[in-house]
């Protein structure tokens, strides 16, 4: 009888998570490429290249698209914000090495590990969609700018200011959950230790 080798649940899932973590930062920066093109090409080439948008070979390449910019925009988020938050990160691990030795001890708990890894996907979506909501307040105006309608100029400021206060947001939450998270790392690895195996019974010789 054969065993079949089956994948394990926790890696699969943590795999369809990043896939879908980096989609979702993706898609943002798509919005804004493409607000940048219109921008660019103005209301007559826009509206000739319109019925093109609709065809699934557009929304497969999209789809593809979405996922490399997600993946761009989540590396050039954590270069941005890599300083910031190492400037956090020593308010709870003075060196690099105890925050090493930290993450490495929170490993022997696989429920603690999985909530970690939880906080991180929030905090990494949350960095990404701040770089994307500048891009998108950024290419709204300009694609706004292209055309003529009224209260144009009450509409550009309204977007403005939401994406500004959007942007702020997200920026907010991003370091609420980075200090959160090395808080709660702090603790948990200094409070929890792992429960050490029950060693086996020793069958030794019957004493007389």
């Amino acid at each position: 009888m054969t065993n079949q080798a089956q994948p394990q649940p926790p890696a699969l899932a943590a795999a369809t998570a990043m896939f879908v973590e980096v989609l979702v930062v993706g898609i943002g920066a798509l919005t804004a490429a493409v607000l940048l093109l219109i921008a660019l090409l103005g209301p007559a080439a826009t509206a000739k290249l319109a019925p093109i948008a609709g065809s699934s070979t557009t929304a497969g390449a999209g789809l593809a698209a979405a996922y490399a910019l997600g993946i761009l925009i989540d590396r050039a988020a954590d270069t941005a914000l890599t300083p910031h938050r190492r400037r956090l990160r020593t308010h709870f691990f003075p060196t690099a090495a105890a925050y090493a030795q930290a993450r490495l001890h929170l490993g022997d708990f696989p429920d603690l590990a999985a909530k970690a890894d939880y906080t991180r996907s929030r905090m990494r979506i949350c960095r990404g969609w701040l770089f994307n909501t500048m891009a998108l307040t950024l290419t709204a105006d300009l694609s706004m700018l292209r055309y003529s309608f009224e209260h144009r100029p009450l509409i550009l400021g309204a977007t403005t200011a939401l994406g500004t206060a959007t942007a702020f947001g997200f920026y907010r939450a991003w370091r609420a959950l980075t200090v959160t998270g090395y808080r709660k790392l702090a603790e948990q690895t200094a409070n929890s230790t792992p429960s050490a195996p029950v060693p086996p019974p020793q069958h030794g010789p019957a004493t007389p």
